[in-house]
Protein backbone atom coordinates (compact mmCIF):
# COMPACT_ATOMS: atom_id res chain seq x y z
CA UNK A 1 0.00 0.00 0.00
CA UNK A 2 2.64 2.55 1.04
CA UNK A 3 5.89 0.88 0.02
CA UNK A 4 9.26 2.40 0.84
CA UNK A 5 10.13 3.19 4.43
CA UNK A 6 6.61 2.73 5.82
CA UNK A 7 6.54 -0.81 4.46
CA UNK A 8 9.98 -1.49 5.89
CA UNK A 9 9.12 0.08 9.26
CA UNK A 10 6.03 -2.12 9.62
CA UNK A 11 8.08 -5.26 9.03
CA UNK A 12 10.94 -3.91 11.15
CA UNK A 13 8.77 -3.37 14.22
CA UNK A 14 6.96 -6.69 13.67
CA UNK A 15 10.30 -8.47 13.54
CA UNK A 16 11.73 -6.69 16.58
CA UNK A 17 8.55 -7.23 18.58
CA UNK A 18 8.31 -10.93 17.83
CA UNK A 19 11.89 -11.32 19.04
CA UNK A 20 11.11 -9.41 22.23
CA UNK A 21 7.99 -11.52 22.67
CA UNK A 22 10.02 -14.71 22.34
CA UNK A 23 12.47 -13.39 24.93
CA UNK A 24 9.62 -12.34 27.24
CA UNK A 25 8.01 -15.80 27.00
CA UNK A 26 11.32 -17.60 27.54
CA UNK A 27 12.11 -15.51 30.62
CA UNK A 28 8.55 -16.03 31.89
CA UNK A 29 8.95 -19.78 31.47
CA UNK A 30 12.21 -19.68 33.41
CA UNK A 31 10.62 -17.73 36.27
CA UNK A 32 7.71 -20.17 36.47
CA UNK A 33 10.10 -23.09 36.44
CA UNK A 34 12.00 -21.47 39.32
CA UNK A 35 8.86 -21.84 41.48
CA UNK A 36 9.23 -25.61 41.07
CA UNK A 37 13.03 -25.73 40.97
CA UNK A 38 14.34 -22.70 42.92
CA UNK A 39 17.97 -23.44 42.06
CA UNK A 40 17.59 -22.89 38.30
CA UNK A 41 19.47 -20.06 36.61
CA UNK A 42 16.77 -17.96 34.91
CA UNK A 43 18.85 -16.45 32.05
CA UNK A 44 20.42 -19.82 31.19
CA UNK A 45 17.06 -21.62 31.21
CA UNK A 46 15.58 -18.90 28.99
CA UNK A 47 18.43 -19.18 26.50
CA UNK A 48 18.25 -22.99 26.36
CA UNK A 49 14.48 -22.78 25.81
CA UNK A 50 14.94 -20.50 22.81
CA UNK A 51 17.60 -22.83 21.39
CA UNK A 52 15.31 -25.87 21.70
CA UNK A 53 12.40 -24.24 19.89
CA UNK A 54 14.70 -22.81 17.24
CA UNK A 55 15.81 -26.37 16.53
CA UNK A 56 12.18 -27.54 16.30
CA UNK A 57 11.30 -24.70 13.92
CA UNK A 58 14.26 -25.45 11.66
CA UNK A 59 13.07 -29.03 11.26
CA UNK A 60 9.82 -27.90 9.65
CA UNK A 61 6.40 -26.31 9.88
CA UNK A 62 4.71 -29.62 10.64
CA UNK A 63 6.96 -30.20 13.64
CA UNK A 64 6.28 -26.65 14.84
CA UNK A 65 2.53 -27.10 14.39
CA UNK A 66 2.40 -30.48 16.09
CA UNK A 67 4.38 -29.18 19.06
CA UNK A 68 2.08 -26.16 19.34
CA UNK A 69 -1.09 -28.27 19.09
CA UNK A 70 0.05 -30.70 21.78
CA UNK A 71 1.01 -27.89 24.17
CA UNK A 72 -2.23 -25.97 23.60
CA UNK A 73 -4.42 -29.04 24.18
CA UNK A 74 -2.72 -29.71 27.51
CA UNK A 75 -3.02 -26.02 28.44
CA UNK A 76 -6.76 -25.95 27.70
CA UNK A 77 -7.25 -29.11 29.76
CA UNK A 78 -5.49 -27.57 32.75
CA UNK A 79 -7.48 -24.33 32.49
CA UNK A 80 -10.71 -26.31 32.27
CA UNK A 81 -9.78 -28.10 35.51
CA UNK A 82 -9.17 -24.73 37.20
CA UNK A 83 -12.46 -23.25 35.96
CA UNK A 84 -14.52 -26.36 36.78
CA UNK A 85 -13.29 -26.59 40.37
CA UNK A 86 -13.60 -22.82 40.76
CA UNK A 87 -17.23 -22.75 39.68
CA UNK A 88 -18.05 -25.58 42.10
CA UNK A 89 -16.06 -24.11 45.01
CA UNK A 90 -18.15 -23.51 48.12
CA UNK A 91 -15.69 -21.13 49.85
CA UNK A 92 -16.51 -18.18 47.57
CA UNK A 93 -15.72 -14.98 49.46
CA UNK A 94 -15.24 -12.66 46.51
CA UNK A 95 -17.58 -10.13 44.98
CA UNK A 96 -18.40 -9.45 41.33
CA UNK A 97 -18.94 -5.75 42.04
CA UNK A 98 -15.70 -4.53 40.52
CA UNK A 99 -14.45 -0.96 40.39
CA UNK A 100 -11.57 0.90 38.78
CA UNK A 101 -9.81 2.96 41.49
CA UNK A 102 -7.72 4.78 38.87
CA UNK A 103 -10.63 5.23 36.49
CA UNK A 104 -10.51 4.74 32.74
CA UNK A 105 -6.87 5.85 32.58
CA UNK A 106 -5.97 3.00 34.94
CA UNK A 107 -7.70 0.56 32.61
CA UNK A 108 -5.67 1.89 29.67
CA UNK A 109 -2.43 1.59 31.63
CA UNK A 110 -3.22 -2.02 32.52
CA UNK A 111 -4.17 -2.70 28.89
CA UNK A 112 -0.80 -1.40 27.72
CA UNK A 113 0.94 -3.89 30.02
CA UNK A 114 -1.17 -6.98 29.19
CA UNK A 115 -1.35 -6.21 25.47
CA UNK A 116 1.00 -9.14 24.80
CA UNK A 117 -1.61 -11.74 25.78
CA UNK A 118 -3.50 -11.13 22.52
CA UNK A 119 -0.50 -11.29 20.21
CA UNK A 120 -0.96 -14.95 19.31
CA UNK A 121 -3.63 -13.99 16.80
CA UNK A 122 -1.18 -11.77 14.93
CA UNK A 123 1.18 -14.71 14.43
CA UNK A 124 -1.47 -16.48 12.35
CA UNK A 125 -1.11 -13.89 9.59
CA UNK A 126 2.68 -14.13 9.63
CA UNK A 127 2.52 -17.74 8.43
CA UNK A 128 0.26 -16.89 5.45
CA UNK A 129 2.67 -18.39 2.89
CA UNK A 130 2.26 -21.83 4.50
CA UNK A 131 -1.52 -21.76 4.99
CA UNK A 132 -4.06 -23.19 2.55
CA UNK A 133 -6.55 -20.59 1.23
CA UNK A 134 -5.04 -17.80 3.39
CA UNK A 135 -7.60 -15.24 2.22
CA UNK A 136 -10.36 -17.12 4.02
CA UNK A 137 -8.49 -19.20 6.59
CA UNK A 138 -6.48 -16.39 8.24
CA UNK A 139 -9.38 -13.99 9.00
CA UNK A 140 -11.49 -16.90 10.24
CA UNK A 141 -8.68 -18.18 12.47
CA UNK A 142 -7.94 -14.73 13.93
CA UNK A 143 -11.60 -14.00 14.70
CA UNK A 144 -12.20 -17.42 16.26
CA UNK A 145 -8.98 -17.13 18.28
CA UNK A 146 -9.98 -13.74 19.66
CA UNK A 147 -13.45 -14.97 20.57
CA UNK A 148 -12.01 -18.04 22.27
CA UNK A 149 -9.42 -15.96 24.14
CA UNK A 150 -12.06 -13.53 25.40
CA UNK A 151 -14.20 -16.45 26.54
CA UNK A 152 -11.29 -18.06 28.41
CA UNK A 153 -10.08 -14.82 30.02
CA UNK A 154 -13.60 -13.75 31.04
CA UNK A 155 -14.38 -17.15 32.55
CA UNK A 156 -11.11 -17.24 34.48
CA UNK A 157 -11.68 -13.67 35.73
CA UNK A 158 -15.17 -14.67 36.88
CA UNK A 159 -13.77 -17.62 38.84
CA UNK A 160 -10.99 -15.50 40.37
CA UNK A 161 -13.27 -12.74 41.65
CA UNK A 162 -15.90 -15.22 42.73
CA UNK A 163 -13.42 -16.94 45.02
CA UNK A 164 -11.42 -13.99 46.40
CA UNK A 165 -11.86 -10.20 46.62
CA UNK A 166 -9.67 -8.15 44.23
CA UNK A 167 -7.67 -6.48 47.01
CA UNK A 168 -6.38 -9.85 48.21
CA UNK A 169 -4.52 -10.32 44.92
CA UNK A 170 -2.29 -7.30 45.46
CA UNK A 171 1.29 -8.32 46.09
CA UNK A 172 0.76 -11.94 45.07
CA UNK A 173 3.63 -13.34 42.99
CA UNK A 174 1.17 -15.52 41.07
CA UNK A 175 -2.47 -14.42 41.56
CA UNK A 176 -3.95 -17.40 39.72
CA UNK A 177 -1.89 -19.87 41.75
CA UNK A 178 -3.00 -18.09 44.93
CA UNK A 179 -6.66 -18.37 43.91
CA UNK A 180 -6.32 -22.01 42.88
CA UNK A 181 -4.75 -22.75 46.25
CA UNK A 182 -7.87 -21.38 48.00
CA UNK A 183 -10.17 -24.11 46.65
CA UNK A 184 -7.81 -26.83 45.39
CA UNK A 185 -4.92 -26.62 47.83
CA UNK A 186 -1.42 -27.50 46.65
CA UNK A 187 -2.86 -29.45 43.71
CA UNK A 188 -4.40 -26.23 42.40
CA UNK A 189 -1.11 -24.37 42.69
CA UNK A 190 0.58 -27.18 40.75
CA UNK A 191 -2.10 -27.10 38.02
CA UNK A 192 -1.79 -23.35 37.47
CA UNK A 193 2.01 -23.39 37.60
CA UNK A 194 2.09 -26.14 35.00
CA UNK A 195 -0.45 -24.24 32.88
CA UNK A 196 1.73 -21.12 33.04
CA UNK A 197 4.81 -23.09 32.04
CA UNK A 198 3.03 -24.61 29.04
CA UNK A 199 1.53 -21.25 28.01
CA UNK A 200 4.99 -19.69 28.04
CA UNK A 201 6.37 -22.52 25.90
CA UNK A 202 3.59 -22.13 23.31
CA UNK A 203 4.42 -18.44 23.08
CA UNK A 204 8.13 -19.12 22.60
CA UNK A 205 7.35 -21.59 19.84
CA UNK A 206 4.96 -19.22 18.04
CA UNK A 207 7.11 -16.09 18.28
CA UNK A 208 10.31 -17.84 17.17
CA UNK A 209 8.43 -18.99 14.07
CA UNK A 210 6.85 -15.56 13.50
CA UNK A 211 10.07 -13.55 13.72
CA UNK A 212 11.73 -15.77 11.13
CA UNK A 213 8.87 -15.35 8.63
CA UNK A 214 8.93 -11.57 9.01
CA UNK A 215 12.71 -11.47 8.49
CA UNK A 216 12.35 -13.81 5.50
CA UNK A 217 9.74 -11.49 3.95
CA UNK A 218 11.92 -8.42 4.55
CA UNK A 219 14.81 -10.17 2.81
CA UNK A 220 12.54 -11.19 -0.07
CA UNK A 221 11.56 -7.55 -0.60
CA UNK A 222 15.20 -6.44 -0.52
CA UNK A 223 15.16 -4.75 2.89
CA UNK A 224 17.38 -7.37 4.55
CA UNK A 225 20.44 -9.17 3.12
CA UNK A 226 19.65 -11.85 0.53
CA UNK A 227 21.33 -14.52 2.67
CA UNK A 228 18.35 -14.35 5.06
CA UNK A 229 16.12 -15.24 2.09
CA UNK A 230 17.44 -18.81 2.14
CA UNK A 231 15.66 -22.11 2.73
CA UNK A 232 17.15 -25.21 4.29
CA UNK A 233 17.88 -27.77 1.57
CA UNK A 234 16.36 -30.62 3.56
CA UNK A 235 13.62 -29.01 5.69
CA UNK A 236 12.64 -26.09 3.38
CA UNK A 237 12.52 -23.66 6.32
CA UNK A 238 14.09 -20.17 6.54
CA UNK A 239 16.89 -21.41 8.75
CA UNK A 240 19.15 -18.36 8.37
CA UNK A 241 16.30 -16.07 9.46
CA UNK A 242 15.58 -18.41 12.36
CA UNK A 243 19.20 -18.49 13.51
CA UNK A 244 19.82 -14.74 13.18
CA UNK A 245 16.63 -13.87 15.05
CA UNK A 246 17.18 -16.50 17.72
CA UNK A 247 20.67 -15.18 18.49
CA UNK A 248 19.11 -11.76 19.17
CA UNK A 249 16.33 -13.38 21.21
CA UNK A 250 18.90 -15.20 23.35
CA UNK A 251 20.80 -11.96 23.92
CA UNK A 252 17.59 -10.26 25.09
CA UNK A 253 16.47 -13.21 27.21
CA UNK A 254 19.85 -13.22 28.95
CA UNK A 255 18.87 -9.97 30.70
CA UNK A 256 16.06 -11.73 32.59
CA UNK A 257 14.10 -8.44 32.81
CA UNK A 258 10.42 -9.34 32.37
CA UNK A 259 8.80 -5.90 32.71
CA UNK A 260 11.23 -4.20 30.34
CA UNK A 261 10.81 -6.88 27.67
CA UNK A 262 7.00 -6.77 28.08
CA UNK A 263 6.75 -3.04 27.41
CA UNK A 264 9.29 -3.25 24.59
CA UNK A 265 7.19 -5.99 22.96
CA UNK A 266 4.04 -3.90 23.32
CA UNK A 267 5.63 -0.81 21.78
CA UNK A 268 6.77 -2.58 18.63
CA UNK A 269 3.48 -4.37 18.03
CA UNK A 270 1.42 -1.24 18.69
CA UNK A 271 3.46 0.73 16.14
CA UNK A 272 3.07 -2.14 13.68
CA UNK A 273 -0.71 -2.22 14.20
CA UNK A 274 -0.94 1.53 13.53
CA UNK A 275 0.83 1.05 10.18
CA UNK A 276 -1.39 -1.94 9.32
CA UNK A 277 -4.58 0.05 9.97
CA UNK A 278 -3.25 2.97 7.92
CA UNK A 279 -2.44 0.54 5.10
CA UNK A 280 -5.99 -0.83 5.20
CA UNK A 281 -7.45 2.66 4.76
CA UNK A 282 -5.04 3.50 1.92
CA UNK A 283 -5.69 0.23 0.06
CA UNK A 284 -9.45 0.70 0.27
CA UNK A 285 -9.11 4.19 -1.21
CA UNK A 286 -6.43 3.51 -3.84
CA UNK A 287 -7.61 0.06 -4.97
CA UNK A 288 -11.37 -0.17 -4.35
CA UNK A 289 -11.80 -2.97 -6.91
CA UNK A 290 -9.11 -5.24 -5.47
CA UNK A 291 -10.34 -8.80 -4.83
CA UNK A 292 -10.89 -9.16 -1.08
CA UNK A 293 -11.85 -12.60 0.29
CA UNK A 294 -12.41 -10.85 3.63
CA UNK A 295 -13.61 -7.29 4.18
CA UNK A 296 -13.16 -5.49 7.48
CA UNK A 297 -16.63 -4.62 8.83
CA UNK A 298 -17.71 -1.05 9.63
CA UNK A 299 -15.00 0.49 7.46
CA UNK A 300 -13.51 3.08 8.01
CA UNK A 301 -14.61 3.17 11.65
CA UNK A 302 -12.79 -0.07 12.56
CA UNK A 303 -9.27 0.95 11.41
CA UNK A 304 -9.73 4.49 12.77
CA UNK A 305 -10.63 3.07 16.19
CA UNK A 306 -7.66 0.73 15.92
CA UNK A 307 -5.29 3.63 15.26
CA UNK A 308 -6.79 5.79 18.04
CA UNK A 309 -6.65 2.95 20.60
CA UNK A 310 -3.05 2.14 19.69
CA UNK A 311 -2.00 5.76 20.12
CA UNK A 312 -3.70 5.89 23.53
CA UNK A 313 -1.90 2.74 24.67
CA UNK A 314 1.48 4.17 23.65
CA UNK A 315 0.96 7.06 26.06
CA UNK A 316 0.86 4.64 28.99
CA UNK A 317 4.09 2.81 28.27
CA UNK A 318 7.08 3.47 30.49
CA UNK A 319 9.20 6.51 29.46
CA UNK A 320 12.25 4.26 29.14
CA UNK A 321 10.36 2.04 26.71
CA UNK A 322 9.35 5.03 24.59
CA UNK A 323 12.97 6.20 24.50
CA UNK A 324 14.09 2.74 23.45
CA UNK A 325 11.34 2.63 20.82
CA UNK A 326 12.61 5.92 19.39
CA UNK A 327 16.12 4.47 19.28
CA UNK A 328 14.86 1.36 17.47
CA UNK A 329 13.06 3.60 14.98
CA UNK A 330 16.22 5.59 14.28
CA UNK A 331 18.28 2.41 14.01
CA UNK A 332 15.69 1.00 11.60
CA UNK A 333 15.91 4.20 9.55
CA UNK A 334 19.68 3.80 9.40
CA UNK A 335 19.39 0.14 8.30
CA UNK A 336 16.85 1.11 5.66
CA UNK A 337 18.97 3.83 4.08
CA UNK A 338 22.16 1.81 4.20
CA UNK A 339 20.33 -1.04 2.53
CA UNK A 340 18.48 1.08 -0.04
CA UNK A 341 21.20 3.64 -0.84
CA UNK A 342 24.15 1.30 -0.42
CA UNK A 343 26.93 1.32 2.15
CA UNK A 344 29.53 3.03 -0.04
CA UNK A 345 27.23 5.85 -1.14
CA UNK A 346 26.00 6.26 2.41
CA UNK A 347 29.58 6.57 3.70
CA UNK A 348 30.49 9.07 1.01
CA UNK A 349 27.37 11.12 1.73
CA UNK A 350 28.19 11.39 5.43
CA UNK A 351 31.95 11.09 5.56
CA UNK A 352 33.08 12.49 2.22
Amino acid sequence: SFGGFVSFATGWFEWISNMFYAAFSAVGFAYLLSYVLPAVNIPIVAMVTVAVFTSINIRGVKETGRTETALVLVLILLLCIFVSFGLLASQATGSLELSAPSGFLGVLKASAFIFVVYLGGESIAVAQAEIKEPGKTIPRAIILSCIFLMLIYTTIAYVVFRVVPPESLAGQASPLAYVAGQFMGNAGVAVITLAGIIAALTSVNTSVMAQSRVAYALARDGYFPKSIFSLHKRFSTPYIALLVGSVLVVATAATGLVNFVTYATDFGFIIGFIFVNLSLIKLRRDKPNLVRPFKVPLFPLTPILGIATSLLLILFLEPGTLAMGAELFLFGLLVYYIRMVGYLRFRVAFGG
